[in-house]
C-alpha cells in the first residue's frame, strides 16, 4: 500500500515530502495539489494515490491507473524562479524518476524528451508539470508522475507502447519505497538546477540517457513541422535538432515523435 508511514520510512529529504497525503482513490493527484495550493499549502507537499480515476497526461491526454498496479503521485513546488524557466522542472523530474527506477532494478530506462521514461521502446512513466503563475511570478507548480509498476498486461490499444517494472524485471517492487526514492533523487537534482536556474550541471547526465539523441525526430507543432536529427538538450532544456535542410532548431515546446518509439517508423 502507498501509506504515509511506509513512504516516510524510506524518505531522506529536507523538504520534499515532509508533508504527505495518501489516497485509496482520487480523481487526480495533480488536481488535489492544485486545490491545496489555492488554500495555501506549503512547498514540498506530496500526494500519492493507490488509484487515479481522472488523471491527466500531456496535451490533454488521459492517464488512468488501476488500484494497486501503479504509482500516481504529485509534488507541490513554490520556487522563486522566472516562469519561463519552469518547464525545465519536467526534465529534472525525469532524471529523478530514472534514478529511482535504476534502484528498483530497471537499469536500461531512457528518457524521451520532454516527459516520458521508456524501457525497450515502451513507456513506463509519464510526467505532467502544471504551473499557476503571473507574468513574472510563480504562484505554484505541481509536478505529477505516473509509473507503471505491477501491471501484468495492458489494454489492447496500448499494448505495443506501454510496459511496467514487473514486465521488464519479473519482480514486484515496493511502491512506497519507489515513491520515496523519486523524492530523494528529485531533491538532489532540484538543488543543482536551482544553483543557476537552468540545467547546465545536468546536461551531460541527461543527454547520456536521452533516447532521442542521434535519432530522427519529427517535430510537430502548428504549421512548422519538420524532420531532423536530435543532438541532445542544452542548458535551457531545449531539444537541439539539426533539420534535413541544414538548419539548427532549438525546440522548447511542441510535440516530438521519435523514430522507432511509440510506433513511429
Amino acid at each position: 500500500m502507498l501509506g504515509e508511514d511506509r513512504i516516510r520510512r524510506y524518505l531522506h529529504t529536507e523538504w520534499a515530502g515532509r508533508e504527505i497525503l495518501t489516497f485509496d482513490s482520487i480523481d487526480s493527484t495533480n488536481n488535489e495539489l492544485n486545490r491545496r495550493a489555492g488554500e495555501g499549502a506549503a512547498h514540498g507537499l506530496f500526494a500519492a494515490a493507490d488509484e487515479q480515476t481522472a488523471g491527466k497526461g500531456r496535451r490533454g491526454r488521459y492517464w488512468s491507473s488501476e488500484k494497486g498496479d501503479s504509482i500516481s503521485m504529485s509534488l507541490l513546488l513554490r520556487p522563486d524562479i522566472n516562469p519561463a524557466r519552469a518547464s525545465m522542472l519536467t526534465l529534472v523530474m525525469g532524471l529523478a524518476v530514472r534514478s529511482a527506477l535504476a534502484g528498483a532494478g530497471v537499469q536500461d530506462a531512457m528518457i524521451k524528451w520532454p516527459n516520458d521514461i521508456v524501457v525497450n521502446g515502451k513507456k513506463i512513466c509519464g510526467i505532467l508539470t502544471e504551473m499557476n503563475a503571473q507574468i513574472d511570478y510563480i504562484n505554484h507548480i505541481v509536478i505529477g508522475v505516473g509509473i507503471n509498476v505491477h501491471n501484468a498486461a495492458f489494454p489492447e490499444e496500448v499494448q505495443s507502447t506501454a510496459t511496467s517494472i514487473f514486465l521488464e524485471t519479473g519482480e514486484h517492487v515496493e511502491r512506497a519505497k519507489l515513491a520515496a526514492e523519486c523524492l530523494n533523487a528529485f531533491e538532489h537534482y532540484y538543488a543543482r538546477y536551482l544553483k543557476h536556474q537552468d540545467l547546465r550541471e545536468l546536461v551531460d547526465e541527461y543527454n547520456a540517457v536521452l533516447i532521442n539523441r542521434g535519432r530522427t525526430v519529427r517535430v510537430q507543432g502548428g504549421a512548422n513541422e519538420f524532420l531532423g536529427t536530435a543532438q541532445g538538450i542544452n542548458a535551457a532544456g531545449e531539444l537541439i535538432v539539426d533539420t534535413y535542410d541544414g538548419r539548427r532548431e532549438f525546440i522548447g515546446s511542441g510535440e516530438v515523435s521519435v523514430r522507432g518509439v511509440y510506433g513511429y517508423v
